[in-house]
């Protein structure tokens, strides 16, 4: 196996063999090779219909190989580390492997270490996540009896942002048609200050937590879970509210903080030690802290943040022009999602292939698109794109599908949700065609 390749690409997953295809079919690029340690990739977006019930797990699952682009170099190993200065990567059992040009797309890594006890809670009998083990997550909510349902998420970045509010959307529905919903609580605790980013989607999403009688608690740091005690651990900021009125804790309040004392609100057991507010939980679901993977946040790549540090818009590394990042690993201030790879892709091909073929970079620019696809109920959905800004910005396309306004629930939304865009995701962007 050569040791040096004209395109090296880090990362299997949906950036990394949406950029091997791309430069292959598109670009017709003879030299391309992807390092990827893995047997199985994985169609995660599905997961969250996976953990409701109503998605098999197996079908979001297919062997590497099957999507690897066959004229692609594929070194099965582990990038462990860079030097850039001389154009090298440091594989585990490979060897050090030289580039002309370097895409770094290797996703993210979970750091259970950020929230003390999570990660020995985590898919353990009532805590679970979509995002580590979905089928756990649905054996949970189709055994749950009752009490507070806790849904929550860590103040990191993390895979799609709206997908832990996602699954309690479902949840509840679920507990509604099991006969268990007039004797839970539901609650969403979040370290944010809004339902969502988009104007035109938190309006929506409003109207479905008033419906469902969801316990928002916005304001919420998730620092610690007891897996023991059933206890979510959170700090809170100055003039913590729920709902939107209710005093959470602040300056002014009249308890003594330092004493630990519970008290109940809307029949959800709460404790408070010292500076910090436990929410007992019967069932948990959150989402993991996330980090780059160790070998990229120990290098020179990163920013201050411990991202991989390319320019918003081309996502030419800032200070080593022949490296390009992009996915979950790329300090891009917009949602990790796959619809945002999906429009990042284009134009990292692009430039790579305009420096290859005429020494200076193309003319495509990347506006931070990204899309949340927000399963609102069984059978309904609401599709926010957005970009930089937060400016909604709907694909003007989905009027064929006949949906005039797609910040408002679906049936035809959901049909894209579970059906349309898996088939768009292994057919067009695992082909390396345009979507």
């Amino acid at each position: 196996m050569s040791s040096h390749h004209q395109i090296l690409v880090i990362g299997g997953g949906t950036a990394g063999i949406m950029v091997a295809a791309q430069l292959i079919k598109q670009k017709h690029a003879k030299d391309v090779a992807v390092i990827e340690p893995s047997d199985t990739h994985y169609y995660q977006p599905a997961w969250t219909l996976v953990g409701a019930g109503t998605y098999d797990y197996d079908k979001t699952a297919r062997p590497m190989s099957s999507v690897m682009p066959k004229e692609a170099t594929w070194i099965k190993d582990k990038a462990t580390g860079f030097d850039p200065e001389n154009n090298i990567v440091h594989t585990a059992s490979s060897g050090d492997i030289s580039y002309d040009y370097l895409v770094v797309v290797p996703g993210l890594a979970y750091d259970f270490s950020l929230i003390p006890g999570l990660g020995d809670a985590m898919d353990k009998g009532v805590v679970c996540s979509n995002y580590t083990d979905p089928k756990h997550t649905w054996d949970v909510i189709k055994n749950f009896k009752g009490g507070t349902a806790l849904f929550t998420q860590p103040t990191t970045p993390i895979k799609c942002g709206g997908a832990p509010q996602k699954i309690m959307y479902l949840a509840e529905s679920y507990f509604r048609k099991s006969g268990v919903r007039d004797k839970t609580d539901v609650v969403f605790a979040t370290g944010g200050t809004v339902i969502f980013g988009v104007k035109e989607i938190a309006r929506t999403l409003m109207k479905v937590v008033d419906r469902k009688d969801i316990n928002l608690r916005f304001f919420h740091k998730l620092v610690a879970v007891d897996g023991d005690k059933k206890i979510a651990w959170y700090e809170l900021g100055k003039d913590i509210t729920a709902g939107g009125c209710v005093v959470m804790a602040g300056e002014d309040d009249d308890r003594h903080l330092d004493e630990s004392f519970q008290y109940n609100y809307k029949d959800v057991k709460v404790t408070v030690d010292g500076d910090r507010y436990g929410i007992h939980y019967d069932m948990l679901h959150t989402a993991p802290p996330s980090v780059a993977p160790k070998f990229v946040k120990d290098s020179v790549l990163v920013n201050d943040a411990g991202w991989l540090d390319v320019d918003h818009k081309t996502m030419q590394h800032n200070k080593y022009p022949n490296i390009f990042g992009l996915g979950d690993v790329a300090a891009l201030p917009t949602a990790k999602t796959g619809a945002a790879i999906r429009k990042q892709v284009p134009i990292v091909v692009d430039n790579i292939d305009k420096l290859i073929k005429t020494q200076s970079m193309g003319t495509k620019a990347y506006n931070g698109y990204s899309s949340c696809p927000l399963v609102t109920d069984y059978g309904k959905m609401v599709l926010a794109e957005f970009d930089y800004n937060n400016n909604f910005t709907p694909d003007p396309k989905l009027k064929q599908m006949l949906i005039s306004d797609s910040s408002k629930e679906h049936w035809r939304l959901w049909m894209l949700k579970k059906y349309g865009l898996p088939y768009l995701y292994w057919n067009k962007m695992m082909q390396g065609k345009d979507v």
